[in-house]
């Protein structure tokens, strides 16, 4: 008897913070048929928090525990740590990631600014979870590299436990709030929210592309693994290819 292997379409890995709860029920629930999402936590946030430069040991370790999967592409899945070196500091991370595993790597700053390429959007409504100096980071990171931000709040949620439980209308409300015809895209940020889910909802009412961190990391990692599936659901930037 001849037996047929399973053989999924892709494994993409994530590295997420310890105290995430969203990325695992997010990418499990919008990922296509056939594409496996594998996970490790690593402390880089709350407690663990610490420079970039420094996490950088412990991300390597993550990156080749999951290269053992054989993933066909590694994802850095944080909005705040992947942003806070500054644009340089990301790039070396992801450098030194892909030396690591020999494959396609990106954080959640890479695939999102892979995102605003790939809907030519540089002036931006930018959302984000945290207080005013957590936001004032994102800030600096979005504005070096080199866009416009025609508004933008600190929603200013206390912590990882309330960021996961805030549902995703007020996301939609927060969004509506800020609407801004000189905008080319809308950014709400962090992936450790609900903001996914309010995704095709906000499309419709602005008119304009919405990018969230989940989203924009599963896009990245399906173009890098070759893959161009558009999930229905996440909006307009699923239609598009990346340049990888």
């Amino acid at each position: 008897m001849t037996y047929e292997q399973i053989i999924p379409r892709a494994r993409i890995g994530f590295i997420i913070p310890s105290s995430n709860r969203m990325v695992e029920p997010q990418v499990q629930r919008w990922m296509p048929a056939g594409v496996i999402p594998h996970f490790t936590r690593i402390g880089m946030t709350n407690r663990h928090k610490a420079p970039l430069d420094q996490l950088l040991p412990r991300i390597l370790e993550a990156t080749s525990l999951l290269a053992d999967s054989k993933c066909d592409a590694i994802i850095l899945q944080c909005t705040g740590t992947s942003m806070s070196g500054g644009v340089d500091m990301e790039k070396h991370v992801i450098a030194e990631m892909s030396k690591t595993c020999g494959r396609p790597t990106a954080s959640a700053a890479s695939s999102l600014t892979a995102a605003f390429e790939a809907l030519s959007a540089r002036r931006l409504v930018f959302l984000s979870e945290t207080k005013q100096a957590g936001h004032d980071k994102k800030i600096a990171y979005l504005k070096e590299s080199g866009y416009e931000l025609v508004g933008d709040k600190a929603v200013g949620l206390a912590s990882s436990d309330e960021y996961c439980v805030t549902p995703p209308q007020r996301w939609f409300d927060e969004a509506m709030a800020l609407r801004n015809d000189k905008a080319d895209a809308y950014f709400i940020s962090c992936a450790n929210i609900h903001a996914i889910d309010v995704i095709a909802r906000l499309e419709a009412a602005l008119q304009r592309p919405v990018v969230t961190t989940n989203q924009a990391a599963i896009w990245r990692s399906l173009r890098a693994a070759g893959l161009s599936d558009d999930v229905p659901g996440l909006g307009a930037l699923m239609k598009l290819p990346a340049h990888v």
